[in-house]
């Protein structure tokens, strides 16, 4: 018992001095970061969609009279010229009816010509008082009778002729046609399912069609509407296609058509821009992503990407006031231009963002600029 009252004391002097040294530590000093001044700078911006390619023109190839199809005269799947041949519907039927068709118009001047004779035969007589007034209005009526017969059979030439040139199936327009619904030897029957043979889709230019919802749609009018965001002149909106495996499209387009309602379907408002093709890489119902571009920020600020933090609440960034503290401000953050990030709102020109150094800030610490690192010595030519 008396050695413990012995080291008690001791005990309590070892606590004491302990306890001294823990007040003694010396505090942590302003934590070292790298700044930037905020600038503003006209900023450009681009929004991108899904968006899908269809041909600027797309026609259905049928026939108009019904016969058996010969054959067809294009490849499948190729490039076909504007007056191109596709199809050969058989033409006998049709080179017979032109025949009957015009030896009636021979039977018919014929008789036109017999009617007008009499009737100049009988005029002078009914002059005369020879023929009565009532021959004179047979013959005139025979006379016109036999001129419309005339002309109905010429009509009906006319239509022969139109039939036997339906029977030769062109293409209207250069275009990549599609595979043949009808193969050779069967019957085709005009205005009818059977009445198609297959399709001709233009590949230049080449439409870009996407959606863009209302709720972007309205953002977009508000930035308008305060200041934020700048239109290009004349609506001149530039498209930028990016093809499935990222790449980027040689050819840009422009905006042509935007539709005047939203889809009942989907609250989304249709695009439409047209793009040049001249080399058909693109093809009608690929899945491409749309660009769009034109639009600039007056007062756009950029800032680093590792300059943005992100917490539950959103994103944010650290500044130092004008007491030399870290302070956090959120912002709210719009695309990635580059390496940068663009910011819509919380940072004004000429304050100071925290740009590096953030792993010993806290809200209201001291911090101080970091001195810069000397760059690195450039390596020497190689000799030659």
């Amino acid at each position: 018992m008396s050695h413990l009252k012995f080291l008690a004391p001791l005990a309590l002097a070892v606590v004491l001095v302990a306890c001294g040294e823990e007040k003694a530590a010396p505090a942590r000093g302003p934590s070292e970061v790298t700044t930037l001044k905020v600038a503003t700078q006209e900023t450009p911006v681009t929004y991108e969609y899904t968006a899908q390619t269809e041909s600027s023109q797309l026609v259905e190839i049928r026939t108009r009279v019904s016969g058996f199809l010969d054959k067809r005269l294009y490849k499948e799947g190729a490039m076909v010229r504007s007056g191109q041949t596709l199809f050969q519907i058989d033409r006998k039927p049709f080179e017979a009816q032109l025949a009957a068709a015009k030896g009636e118009l021979s039977a018919q001047q014929a008789r036109h010509s017999v009617a007008q004779a009499t009737l100049a035969r009988v005029k002078p007589l009914v002059e005369q008082n020879a023929l009565s007034k009532k021959d004179l209005d047979d013959s005139v009526g025979n006379e016109r009778s036999a001129q419309a017969a005339v002309e109905v059979a010429r009509a009906n030439v006319m239509t022969a002729e139109l039939n036997l040139g339906y029977t030769t199936i062109k293409s209207p327009l250069n275009g990549l046609a599609s595979a043949a619904k009808i193969q050779d030897g069967s019957y085709l029957s005009a205005n009818s399912q059977e009445a198609l043979l297959t399709t001709v889709a233009a590949l230049d230019p080449m439409r870009v069609v996407f959606s863009v919802s209302e709720n972007s749609l309205l953002k977009y009018r508000e930035s308008i509407t305060k200041g934020l965001l700048k239109t290009p002149q004349n609506d001149d909106y530039v498209i930028e296609v990016v093809l499935a495996d990222g790449s980027i499209y040689s050819e840009k387009g422009r905006l042509t058509f935007a539709d005047t309602s939203y889809s009942q379907g989907t609250g989304t408002i249709l695009l439409r821009a047209e793009v040049a093709n001249p080399k058909g890489d693109l093809k009608p119902g690929q899945f491409v992503r749309a660009r769009l571009q034109g639009a600039t920020y007056p007062k756009g600020v950029l800032v680093p990407q590792k300059a943005v933090q992100q917490s539950g609440q959103g994103y944010f960034v650290w500044t130092i006031d004008k007491d030399s503290k870290a302070q956090t401000r959120p912002i709210e953050v719009g695309n990635w231009i580059d390496d940068k990030w663009l910011v819509l709102s919380g940072l004004n020109e000429g304050e100071t963002l925290i740009v590096d150094g953030f792993m010993r800030l806290a809200p209201g610490a001291p911090v101080k600029l970091a001195e810069a690192k000397p760059a690195a010595a450039a390596a020497p030519a190689p000799a030659k």
